[in-house]
């Protein structure tokens, strides 16, 4: 945790006041009242920018409601429609159901939304700052002890150089800095060892993210070009992300399956 975070610190040592979540519930009641006061009082060119992002604040949320808001629809009933001649007043009631359905633009940003995140290890275990970070006293009495060292796999890019160590905060160790990857494919039902390109996501902590530290769970991007995939309009992906599946600082390699996430292919045109 960087050290000017004093209060993220303090909750997670102390926690937060009894009284927080009622606190949190009357400021968030008092709101439109508060905004409605500035509206008023507001005057000159201030108040129309402040008006226009109202207006505009307003619109999104009409067009969130309306797309969650359940609406009556007939669809057609073949079973319902009896046999032989139907009056022509009947033709337009009967043969119909009502149901009521959601909006298709909400059934499929769900659909999307499901189908973004399915990885192979939804749940992982939590790592304690402990156990990644080591503490190195420094210093000469050993008394000051800001410096850590990280115990876990780590990537770090080819342009990268270390800090003096007077200002170096996190040690990486070259023994556990990491390259490549064995990345498996699900549908070629192989694996390649492929080169890393960046640490994406580490579900334990954006920190350990930015740092580079890959665990168990952490999405990375590897680079795919070897394998020659290309997309639906022609170009080669060189990009793609896997998820790590085992614990890289235990066996001596970083295992990975690689997720079927259209959205996050990076592709770039083919050289001819």
């Amino acid at each position: 945790m960087p050290q000017n975070e004093y209060i993220e610190e303090s909750i997670k040592k102390h926690g937060r006041r009894f009284d927080y979540e009622e606190r949190k519930r009357k400021r968030l009641a008092r709101e439109p009242h508060t905004t409605s006061a500035f509206a008023q009082k507001v005057h000159g060119l201030r108040a129309k920018l402040y008006n226009k992002k109202r207006y505009a604040q307003k619109i999104q949320m009409k067009k969130t409601i309306k797309q969650k808001q359940e609406k009556s629809a007939k669809q057609k009933d073949t079973q319902a429609i009896p046999d032989g001649a139907v009056p022509a007043y009947l033709l337009d009631r009967e043969g119909e159901k009502r149901a009521k359905i959601l909006s298709n633009m909400v059934k499929q940003k769900r659909k999307e939304k499901a189908g973004k995140w399915t990885v192979p290890l939804p749940k992982v275990r939590g790592i304690a700052e402990e156990e990644i970070f080591k503490v190195v006293k420094t210093g000469k009495n050993r008394t000051k002890q800001w410096k850590r060292m990280i115990t876990k796999a780590t990537f770090v890019g080819d342009g990268f150089t270390r800090k003096p160590p007077k200002y170096e905060r996190f040690i990486r160790p070259m023994a556990l800095r990491y390259k490549k990857a064995h990345v498996t494919h699900p549908e070629l039902a192989a694996t390649f060892c492929l080169p890393i390109i960046s640490v994406k996501k580490n579900p334990q902590s954006p920190l350990y993210t930015s740092l580079g530290v890959i665990t168990k769970g952490t999405v990375i991007e590897v680079n795919v070009s070897e394998l020659g995939l290309v997309t639906t309009s022609g170009k080669v992906v060189w990009g793609k992300y896997a998820q790590v599946t085992n614990n890289p600082e235990n066996d001596g390699c970083i295992n990975a399956v690689l997720l079927k996430i259209k959205q996050v292919e990076r592709a770039k045109r083919s050289k001819p």
